[in-house]
C-alpha cells in the first residue's frame, strides 16, 4: 500500500532583521528635510519603513541621530547619522520642546511604539555616565517636558527607578540630572504636580535616595536645593520630616501611656526625642494634647462619663503638660489647642472651662494666661461661646486677685 501524502501549510518566511537599513533610512529622511520636524513628521508618515519591528531603533535616531550599538550608547560606526537629534540641539526649552510635541504626534499615530520609547529612555537613563554632563542636561529637560506635555509612553517609574543605579548615585550623576529635571519641570508646573509625579514614581519619601551616601542628611538636602534655587522643594522635605518624626514620637509616647509608664520616665523619653528631633516647642504642646486626649476610653454618647474621662486624663498626665509648658507663651498654645478640639469634637463641646479650672488646679496654666486669653484670644473657633461658658471662672480669679 502507497502511503498518503499529507500536505503541509507553507510557512511565512520571515524577512532577515535589519535595523541598519531601517535606521539609515530614517536618517536620510532627516537629511533630506534639513532637520524640520514638521516635513520629517509627513515624510515618517507617507513611509512604509517597519515602525513596529524597529521602534526602539527609531527612537535611537531621534535621540542621538543615528543606530546605537546593541547594548551601549555609542553611535554605529559604519552607519549613516544626521545632526538634528535631541542630543544635537541646545540645552534649552525652546530647542528641545519642538521634539516632545514630535514624538507626541508620531505617538498618536503609531501607538504600538510607546513601549519602545519607554525602552530607550530607560537604557539611557540607566547609562547616564557614558554621557557628557550637557547631553545629560538636555536628557532632564526633555524629561520633563515630557511630562509637563504628559507624553504617552513614559510612566514615572520609568524614569526615577532606572536612576537609583547605585554607581549612578555615588558619582553625583543622578542627583546632578534629577536637579536639572525639578528645575525645569517647576517652571510651568506647581510643586504639588512634582509630588504627584515623585508619588507614582515611588519616590515622594525618597528624595535623600538621590544623594550619595556621604551627602545623604536633610542638611546636605536642604543646602543642596537652596543653591539650585528649589526652595520649595527644600520645605516640601522638610514638612515630611516633620511628619515622621512627629508620627514617631506620638508612637512611643501612646505606647507609654497605655502602658502606664512612670511620669518621669515619659517626661524623659519625650525630652530627648524632642531633642533629638529639634522639634518645635509648640509642636509639642499640641502633639502631647492631642496623644492624652487619643488615650482617653471615651464611652460613646455619655456625656457624663465622657467628661469624667476626660478630666481624669488631664489630672493624671497634668505633669507630663507642666514639663513643657515652660513660658506663658506656650500656655496660650494650651489653651487655643484645648479651644480647637472641644469646637470641632461634639463631646468636649460642653468640656472647655472645666478642662482650663482643672489645668489650673493642677499647675499648668498660669491665671495670667487665663485672663490673657479671656480678653485678648485670638483663636475664632467657638470663642463667642468659649469665653461665656469660662465668664465664673474668670470672675472668680479676679475678685480672688482682688482680695489679695
Amino acid at each position: 500500500m502507497r502511503g498518503t501524502r499529507i500536505k503541509t501549510r507553507k510557512r511565512n518566511i520571515a524577512a532577515p532583521l535589519d535595523p541598519a537599513s531601517f535606521s539609515d533610512a530614517i536618517v536620510q529622511i532627516y537629511l533630506d528635510n534639513g532637520g524640520d520636524l514638521e516635513l520629517v513628521a509627513k515624510s515618517i508618515e507617507s513611509s512604509d519603513l517597519n515602525f513596529s519591528r524597529y521602534g526602539d531603533t527609531f527612537f535611537e535616531v531621534v535621540f542621538v541621530g543615528g543606530r546605537t550599538q546593541p547594548g551601549t550608547i555609542k553611535p554605529e560606526e559604519d552607519g549613516d547619522r544626521h545632526p538634528y537629534s535631541v542630543l544635537d540641539c541646545a540645552a534649552q526649552r525652546e530647542a528641545i520642546l519642538p521634539f516632545v510635541l514630535y514624538i507626541q504626534k508620531t505617538l498618536r499615530r503609531r501607538p504600538f511604539l510607546i513601549k519602545n520609547l519607554e525602552n530607550v529612555m530607560r537604557k539611557f537613563l540607566q547609562s547616564l555616565e557614558f554621557f557628557e554632563e550637557n547631553e545629560r542636561k538636555k536628557l532632564a529637560i526633555f524629561t520633563a517636558l515630557a511630562f509637563s506635555q504628559k507624553l504617552s509612553g513614559l510612566p514615572p517609574e520609568t524614569v526615577f527607578q532606572p536612576l537609583l543605579k547605585d554607581n549612578l548615585v555615588a558619582k553625583g550623576i543622578v542627583l546632578s540630572f534629577i536637579t536639572e529635571f525639578f528645575k525645569e519641570y517647576l517652571k510651568e508646573n506647581s510643586l504639588d504636580d512634582l509630588i504627584g509625579l515623585l508619588k507614582k514614581g515611588k519616590m515622594e519619601d525618597n528624595l535623600l535616595d538621590f544623594f550619595p551616601s556621604a551627602k545623604r542628611s536633610s542638611e546636605a538636602l536642604s543646602e543642596h536645593f537652596t543653591k539650585e534655587g528649589l526652595t520649595s522643594l527644600v520645605e516640601y522635605n522638610e514638612k515630611k520630616m516633620f511628619e515622621v518624626k512627629l508620627k514617631e514620637i506620638k508612637s512611643t509616647l501612646t505606647t507609654m501611656i497605655n502602658d502606664e509608664a512612670e511620669i518621669s520616665e515619659v517626661i524623659e523619653t519625650v525630652k530627648q526625642q524632642v531633642k533629638d528631633a529639634k522639634f518645635p516647642d509648640i509642636e509639642v504642646i499640641r502633639m502631647l494634647w492631642d496623644v492624652l486626649m487619643e488615650a482617653v476610653q471615651w464611652s460613646g454618647k455619655n456625656q457624663q462619663q465622657n467628661s469624667n474621662s476626660a478630666l481624669r486624663q488631664v489630672k493624671a498626665w497634668a505633669e507630663l503638660l507642666n514639663a513643657f509648658c515652660t513660658s506663658g507663651r506656650l500656655e496660650l498654645e494650651l489653651i487655643y489647642k484645648v479651644q480647637t478640639q472641644c469646637y470641632e469634637d461634639a463631646k468636649l463641646m460642653k468640656l472647655f472651662p472645666e478642662i482650663i479650672r482643672t489645668l489650673y488646679d493642677q499647675d499648668v496654666l498660669a491665671e495670667d494666661t487665663i485672663l490673657l486669653w479671656f480678653r485678648k484670644g485670638s483663636n475664632p473657633k467657638g470663642r463667642q461661646s468659649f469665653v461665656k461658658a469660662l465668664e465664673p471662672f474668670v470672675k472668680w480669679l479676679e475678685e480672688a486677685e482682688e482680695e489679695e
